[in-house]
């Protein structure tokens, strides 16, 4: 009888791998979460042009969600070698899958991470303070383990003073708790700190009225508030000794 038993079920596992193979070449359909999750088909084509280019001087990749993939890079900072590598609506299990072919495989200098506020919203379901730090010390170590150097950013607040509320998804205590960690993280890891929070927050706690249109994204002048912020985080970093 269990002869029998194993070979059905060796013909059930023959059948179920019949259309299942590794491919040759990495080709989802782009938007088909369904097959990447991750949506590494997303920068799929331009990592691929920027791989075949001799690797410049001073790259940076700004990587995260839609705050990073929604920054004009080529105007805020105009002739840097810059990579947007930011993907709206990401939490950070996702981010940490993209490492190696948004960030690792284009050989950065630095690589700066706005990542949280998504995981805290429940985007890709719960997630525990612990779990989304896992995640950003993941992401901190591989960069530091193949000679990038890492900038972790400050979630910026949320408001409710636009018809669109924000304070539900995204309580301004979770924002508190995760770049508390965050801090506490970078100032253990030895890593660079860009601080958009203390930049945008207002006296009660939320992001300052005109620099956001619906209380989430930062509008021209949010990024304005930022820019600097990010240069001289990276400009520390470049100069910061790796990491042993």
């Amino acid at each position: 009888m269990s002869s029998r038993v194993g070979f059905f079920v060796g013909l059930l596992a023959s059948a179920s791998m019949a259309n299942a193979q590794l491919v040759d070449h990495f080709n989802p359909p782009r938007g088909d979460q369904s097959q990447d999750w991750g949506q590494l088909a997303r920068y799929h084509g331009d990592n691929q042009r920027l791989r075949a280019l001799r690797s410049e001087a001073g790259r940076v990749v700004f990587f995260g969600d839609s705050i990073t993939e929604g920054w004009r890079l080529a105007q805020s900072f105009p002739g840097k070698p810059y990579v947007n590598r930011g993907i709206s609506g990401q939490t950070t299990p996702q981010m940490l899958l993209r490492m190696f072919a948004d960030v690792i495989e284009l050989k950065p200098a630095a690589m700066i991470l706005l990542a949280g506020t998504n995981d805290i919203a429940g985007n890709t379901g719960p997630a525990t303070l612990t779990q989304i730090g896992h995640n950003l010390q993941a992401m901190t170590e591989l960069a530091q383990a193949h000679g990038i150097k890492m900038i972790l950013c400050t979630l910026a607040p949320v408001s409710d003073y636009t018809p669109t509320k924000q304070t539900a998804r995204r309580p301004p205590a979770d924002i508190l708790r995760l770049n508390a960690w965050i801090k506490e993280y970078a100032a253990k890891s030895k890593t660079v700190v860009a601080d958009y929070y203390s930049a945008l927050v207002d006296e009660k706690g939320m992001l300052r009225q005109g620099f956001a249109d619906e209380g989430l994204h930062p509008n021209a002048k949010g990024y304005e508030i930022i820019k600097p912020l990010a240069e001289n985080a990276i400009k520390i970093a470049l100069k910061s000794k790796q990491k042993k």
